[in-house]
């Protein structure tokens, strides 16, 4: 059972918000629209809509920001309960890929967030053992993860009293993808101490000490894994083990699975030859049977989400396993899918498989792929709209899709904000010496302490302004998509804690940031028409400052667009009614200050290698052979990070000197 805790309760028109939709719900209303001013308190009415159902909960969110945001409310309300976080674990990503023009084939390279990983895996295991389970996702849930009924299939399961052989236990985890480690133990590890074997689950936080006695199971203990620590006593007398990674390859299936494998190697060799493609096709069969050969000695290889579909038996063309078919497996057609921010989550879902296939076919047009990697993909979005049967879309500014879809019983509009806060007051004033007055209006603000967003076109204009502000003495900084996720977050934080005073940013300042420390938001360029200062853009960017009595939005423009009309008119259609509402109950509006939550993942702190002023000398007194694994595994992990500060300071000469030592390093 979900338990939401929580020290308010409904008010406003929150209350039948959430009847309708629960009652749509339990009619069987396959599509509803939450229509809700920002401030209105979605969140808490979603909290709610799931605590009535008692329905396990799918939440897509457009971004990981936001998305993390939201996971952090729900654990909060739902502290009892299996919230869990899915969106993509690349803190960097470069997709493999090959450009005709040059040729120049761009090998996958990535940078895996392990504790994000870890989190990916708890979701997956949630949702196969538990019926408690709200899961908050970015738009990645649609990607290929491999099958859930595989996933499922492959457990160790461990019983005290259980008759074993230490082998047969190492032999399936190595199976589950967990590696042997002596020295280096990590989630996803597993080792051997005298009559022990320890275990670090992929998707804890916990380790498993499994006590062997007489070639049986004595006991199952929980333990810190970084200081050896008990921890409570392990109350159940099974342990179950789930894989490491998501795509798992059944050993029993894989001699039919090769055959398939060679048959089109063959079929696709031979089609490209016929084509005059001989090196296209002789690369194929080398990389085919480079990833066969690894795949039969390790169950693994990087690149075996394009064979896939061989292995989760679907046919050419089918859909990709994703997130949504855990929910499937686990709860059939019985969960429900909230889209937050629908109007911009919907067209990112729909807009993802065209950009992929694009990719894929110079891929396997080249002979880098065989045809089977288009099966590795995002849904198409009538794929994906197919499986939920039970969607609300939420939205300030829902499109006409979500409305029309919802037509006539479906539609749950929410436009009182319970704290009585009034949408802000709107100022339009010309560009031409926009910065000059913006200066001013920051001024004021920072003085009584309040915080200020600013909006511009490109993400070179808010590092620019940002720069030229620090240069007046004014603390500010900038936010935009190229900062890491994690980061981001922080930014956000250290906006709220007073480290500074004002944010720039382009189009992530609009939807979901709940900052009620701030008081302006400056657009800069309103009058610029397009989807950066379009009717709901702006509707959402005004937004930003409606947490908040003392809030003005400025829009800095020498002409009034029809968008800026339309989304002037629309935020004084709910200031009246909000002014009316306070007026009949006898409200008196009040800023509602939100505590500052912990982070969801602390960033590793940054450390140096070496003073910046070394030479090559430096790095060749570091010798392998005088290393162990764990020094050799920190060294190289420090080495990368000094590398990529001499590449990004232009000292190529250095940076291919310490990645040269890397490759020593690794290979000794």
């Amino acid at each position: 059972m979900f338990k939401l805790k929580s020290s308010f309760s409904p008010t406003g028109d929150q209350p039948q918000a959430i009847e309708k939709l629960v009652n749509g719900i339990k009619k069987g209303l396959k599509n509803q629209v939450l229509l809700g001013v920002t401030g209105s308190g979605k969140t808490f009415t979603m909290a709610n809509i799931i605590a009535k159902t008692n329905l396990p909960t799918l939440i897509i969110s457009h971004n990981k920001t936001l998305a993390g945001q939201l996971y952090q409310e729900f654990r909060d309300f739902f502290p009892e309960n299996a919230v869990s976080y899915f969106v993509s674990y690349y803190d960097y990503y470069q997709p493999e890929a090959y450009i005709p023009a040059t040729d120049t084939y761009i090998e996958k390279e990535a940078q895996i967030n392990e504790l994000i990983d870890k989190l990916r895996l708890q979701t997956t295991t949630n949702i196969l053992t538990r019926n408690d389970v709200i899961v908050v996702a970015s738009v990645s849930c649609i990607y290929n993860i491999g099958s859930p009924i595989e996933y499922g299939k492959f457990i160790l399961e461990l019983e005290v009293g259980q008759q074993v052989y230490e082998k047969e236990i190492f032999k399936r985890l190595a199976e589950l993808q967990y590696e042997r480690s002596e020295f280096d133990f990590k989630r996803g590890t597993f080792r051997l101490r005298g009559e022990r074997i320890d275990i670090y689950p992929a998707y804890e936080d916990i380790g498993y000490r499994i006590i062997l006695a007489n070639g049986k199971i004595a006991n199952i203990e929980q333990f810190e894994p970084l200081t050896g620590k008990l921890l409570k006593k392990y109350d159940q007398k099974k342990l179950i083990i789930y894989p490491a990674k998501h795509f798992m390859t059944d050993p029993n299936i894989f001699a039919n699975v090769e055959k398939k494998i060679r048959e089109d190697l063959k079929t696709e060799s031979e089609e490209l030859k016929k084509q005059g493609k001989i090196a296209e096709a002789e690369r194929l069969i080398r990389r085919v049977n480079y990833d066969l050969e690894m795949i039969k000695e390790v169950g693994y290889v990087n690149g075996i989400e394009n064979y896939s579909r061989y292995f989760d038996g679907r046919k050419p063309g089918d859909p990709p396993y994703s997130l949504l078919d855990y929910f499937q497996e686990a709860y059939g057609d019985n969960w429900l899918l909230f889209i937050d921010e629908s109007h911009m989550t919907v067209p990112q879902l729909r807009g993802m498989y065209n950009g992929d296939f694009s990719r894929k076919k110079t891929l396997v047009e080249f002979g880098f792929r065989l045809k089977a990697a288009f099966d590795n993909r995002p849904l198409k979005f009538d794929e994906f709209y197919k499986i939920p049967k039970k969607i609300i879309y939420v939205s300030a500014t829902p499109d006409d899709f979500e409305i029309n879809l919802s037509k006539p019983d479906g539609i749950a509009e929410q436009l009182i904000r319970p704290t009585g806060i009034v949408d802000p007051e709107i100022i339009v004033r010309s560009a031409k010496n926009e910065v000059q007055d913006l200066i001013l209006e920051i001024e004021k603000r920072v003085k009584n302490k309040e915080k200020i967003l600013v909006t511009t076109l490109t993400k070179k204009m808010a590092e620019d302004l940002s720069s030229f502000l620090k240069e007046k003495n004014i603390r500010a900084n900038y936010l935009h998509s190229d900062i890491e996720t994690l980061e981001r977050s922080d930014i956000l934080d250290n906006l709220r804690k007073g480290e500074y005073d004002v944010l720039i940013g382009v189009n992530l300042l609009r939807e979901g940031l709940d900052l009620p420390e701030v008081t302006l938001v400056a657009i800069l360029d309103a009058d610029k028409e397009g989807f950066l200062r379009s009717k709901t853009s702006l509707i959402q960017t005004m937004g930003r400052a409606a947490r908040n009595i003392n809030s003005q939005v400025i829009l800095y423009a020498d002409v009034v667009t029809g968008s800026m009309k339309e989304a002037i008119d629309e935020i004084n259609r709910r200031r009246k009614y909000q002014l009316e509402y306070n007026q009949k109950h006898h409200i008196t509006p009040k800023t509602i200050y939100k505590p500052i939550r912990e982070k969801i993942i602390e960033k590793e702190e940054k450390f140096l290698v070496f003073d910046r002023e070394f030479d090559y000398f430096e790095i060749e007194k570091i010798k392998p052979e005088s290393l162990t694994p764990y020094d050799k595994k920190k060294i190289i992990k420090k080495l990368k990070t000094e590398m990529k500060y001499q590449a990004e300071n232009l000292n190529f000469e250095l940076a291919i000197k310490i990645r040269d030592k890397i490759r020593e390093l690794m290979n000794n």
